[in-house]
C-alpha cells in the first residue's frame, strides 16, 4: 500500500470511527427489559407495561440523606404530572433493609410504585451504585436524562414536560 493510500485509509478509518463515536454519545439509550416486583407482588415490565408513558425510575437507601431530602420534590413531581401520563417507580438499592424502605413507603403515603431490589435491577439500569441516581425514560422506551445525585428539579421537570408534550403531539 503507498502512502497516500496509507493516508486515505487512516483518514477514512479515523471519519468512521469519530463518526460511530459520536452517534452512540448523542444516542438515546435504550431502557434495559427489566420487571420490578412491587410491594404489592405485581410486575411490571419496562417493555410491556411502561412502554407508552414517560416513568421515572429512582435508585435511593434510607440512609442516604440525599435520597430522602428529594423525595418530597420527588412526590410532587409525580403529583402534578401523573395526570398527563407520568409513572415513577422507586428502587430501594439491595442494601436498603426492606422493613426500612416500606416503613419510609408506607408511613408518608408515597403514591408511586415501590420496588425492592436485589441487585439486578442496578446492573441492568446500568450498574447503579450512586444514590439518588434518577433516570427518565420517554414514551418509546429512550432513556432522556441521568441523574446521579439530586436532580435540578426545574430541569427535571422541563424534561418530563417536554416527554409528555412530545409524546402527546407525536
Amino acid at each position: 500500500m503507498t502512502g497516500r493510500k496509507r493516508w486515505m485509509f487512516a483518514t477514512l478509518t479515523g471519519g468512521l470511527i469519530a463518526f460511530l463515536t459520536g452517534y452512540l454519545l448523542l444516542a438515546k439509550p435504550e431502557v434495559p427489559d427489566a420487571t420490578f416486583v412491587l410491594l404489592s407482588g405485581q410486575k411490571i415490565s419496562t417493555t410491556s407495561d411502561l412502554r407508552g408513558h414517560v416513568f421515572l425510575v429512582d435508585f435511593w437507601d434510607t440512609n442516604c440523606s440525599s435520597c430522602i431530602e428529594e423525595m418530597p420534590s420527588l412526590e410532587d413531581a409525580y403529583r402534578r404530572f401523573h395526570g398527563a401520563g407520568l409513572e415513577l417507580v422507586s428502587v430501594a438499592m439491595s442494601y436498603t433493609p426492606r422493613d426500612y424502605a416500606v416503613n419510609y413507603a408506607q408511613t408518608r403515603h408515597l403514591p408511586f410504585m415501590l420496588t425492592l431490589d436485589d441487585g439486578r435491577l442496578a446492573h441492568a439500569f446500568g450498574d447503579v451504585q450512586l444514590t439518588p441516581t434518577t433516570l427518565v425514560v420517554d414514551r418509546h422506551g429512550k432513556i432522556l436524562k441521568r441523574y446521579v445525585g439530586p436532580p435540578d428539579f426545574g430541569q427535571l421537570d422541563a424534561v418530563i414536560a417536554r416527554a409528555l408534550h412530545d409524546g402527546a403531539s407525536g
